[in-house]
């Protein structure tokens, strides 16, 4: 395979390929609801169902606390590093990942089985944050070189009282596998989520959802900056940045 060739996804449904997506976003969400960048029309694939993001040059796939779960090659994940010719299993629908063939493919094979720990094992979000840590191909000397950021929270309940942005892309909502948890009947699953580069961090509203930056609300992509006050629900976050 060239290098020129593109990053794709092929959704398929019993041999048949119904799209075909470009992995040329941040972040692509899937399943049923309309707004998702892959939507799957299907009871078996939650509302908000899975997601990819790229971690560098490489596409990493998590499943975001769906009903029936996220298979990569048969296995059942939780967050799962892509290789080339991947198939992954949402519902009934196969989605085929077609990537450059690289170096580093090696190194992915491997990161990759140090996630698969247990078919029927759900890890939390640190324990997921300790496994990507220890993962051959982690580029922590990157993360070295950042500004950290973090959410404190001045209003709400959640689990605890100060997050830490470490992960290249951190959830927020209601649903399991949520690294920033709400509270609320009504809480959407994933409300939205928070993306780490190197040139700073930035918020996506999923599926709808309300967020308020500084009592403003948002449509899309905002750029986070240090005192930033984040509202989604009923809590409040402020946003800090500073050198790590």
């Amino acid at each position: 395979m060239s290098e020129e060739t593109t990053a794709k996804v092929l959704l398929k449904f019993q041999d048949r390929t119904l799209n075909e997506v470009p992995l040329d976003k941040d972040v692509i969400t899937i399943g049923r609801k309309p707004n998702n960048t892959i939507q799957i029309d299907n009871l078996a694939v939650s509302g908000y169902h899975a997601k990819i993001y790229r971690d560098g040059k490489r596409f990493i796939i998590e499943d975001m606390g769906s009903l029936n779960g996220t298979f990569v090659n048969s296995i059942k994940i939780s967050k799962h590093i892509l290789n080339n010719n991947d198939s992954a299993l949402i519902g009934k629908h196969i989605l085929s990942f077609v990537l450059p063939e690289k170096a580093e493919d090696v190194e992915k094979t491997i990161a990759s089985k140090n996630l698969k720990v247990d078919e029927t094992m759900v890890l939390d979000s640190q324990l997921q944050q300790k496994i990507l840590s220890g993962m051959p191909g982690t580029k922590n000397s990157d993360s070295n070189k950042e500004a950290m950021g973090s959410f404190r929270v001045v209003e709400g309940n959640t689990d605890i009282y100060e997050y830490e942005l470490k992960d290249r892309v951190v959830s927020i909502g209601k649903g399991y596998s949520a690294d920033i948890r709400l509270k609320g009947f009504f809480a959407p699953k994933v409300s939205a989520l928070v993306n780490r580069r190197k040139e700073g961090y930035f918020i996506n509203p999923v599926g709808g959802a309300t967020v308020k930056i500084n009592g403003d609300r948002i449509g899309g992509r905002y750029d986070l900056k240090d005192g930033d006050i984040v509202e989604i629900g009923k809590i409040k976050l402020q946003f800090s940045l500073r050198e790590h």
